[in-house]
């Protein structure tokens, strides 16, 4: 069976100097932040997750966005080479954990640069958002490693947003779902559904048709559950103030069999 193994990795003291690009800077309260991280890694437990947590990054302001460091597909972990330099000491304790898990490991090398944040993965189509942190090489090197195991790389442009899961992700049924003022080209996706609000764009599948969504999207979280699937709600709006979504608070190893 497929496994439910995910990393996370603890917020930092720094949690609040994190990067904004796309928004203007507001106050972040780290003792919420922990609080509702804690609440997110819960959710994960509860619905039989096994996670396995990078260790800190004290001096890395965003290493809580994990998923940022390591792109999965199959077995294989790709580690990224962040676009912003200032997260590239965030990726050495990642391929740890990896590699711990016994992955077999690539990298983004220079001049390529990838964040994980811009990778969709829907079935064996891996999306990939060439925009502020990706860019052509990263994008290259992305396909040297993943079409060889049966991807098929699909490259979108992303410039209303962080990265391409700050727009879109993707139901269990692959229909992919976005905030249209936020997606530079919704017709890059075979089925495309626009939810109301922009936090309603970013759901983690949980498994059995549930979905880990923010507590700030109830218009989206009603669409949804008229379309079958269960809401499970938690607060991230310290992470939100910082450009994070419940996607990047952890990578989720879905293709490591046991």
């Amino acid at each position: 069976m497929p496994s439910k193994r995910a990393l996370v990795r603890r917020p930092g003291p720094r949690l609040a100097e994190g990067l904004v690009t796309h928004m203007d800077r507001r106050p972040v309260d780290p003792a919420l932040a922990l609080h509702q991280w804690e609440s997110y890694v819960q959710v994960l437990r509860d619905h039989g997750w096994h996670l396995t947590e990078v260790a800190p990054a004290d001096d890395c302001p965003d290493a809580v966005f994990v998923e940022d460091t390591v792109v999965m597909f199959r077995n294989v972990a790709l580690l990224a080479r962040p676009g912003a330099q200032e997260r590239r000491p965030e990726v050495p304790d990642a391929r740890a954990a990896v590699e711990a898990l016994g992955c077999s490991v690539n990298e983004i090398r220079a001049p390529g640069t990838l964040d994980g944040g811009d990778i969709l993965k829907v079935g064996d189509t891996v999306y990939v958002g060439r925009g502020g942190r990706t860019n052509a090489e990263g994008v290259r090197q992305l396909r040297a490693v993943f079409e060889p195991l049966g991807a098929r790389v699909v490259a979108v442009p992303v410039s209303r947003v962080l990265h391409l899961k700050s727009a879109v992700t993707a139901l269990p049924d692959g229909t992919v779902i976005g905030h249209p003022p936020l997606v530079d080209d919704p017709a890059a996706f075979p089925r495309f559904l626009p939810v109301p609000e922009e936090s309603g764009a970013h759901v983690v599948l949980l498994g059995g048709g549930k979905l880990l969504m923010a507590a700030g999207a109830p218009r989206s979280a009603e669409l949804f559950a008229d379309l079958g699937y269960q809401p499970v709600v938690v607060d991230i709006s310290e992470f939100e103030k910082l450009e994070g979504c419940v996607t990047c608070l952890s990578v989720r190893l879905r293709e490591l069999y046991a």
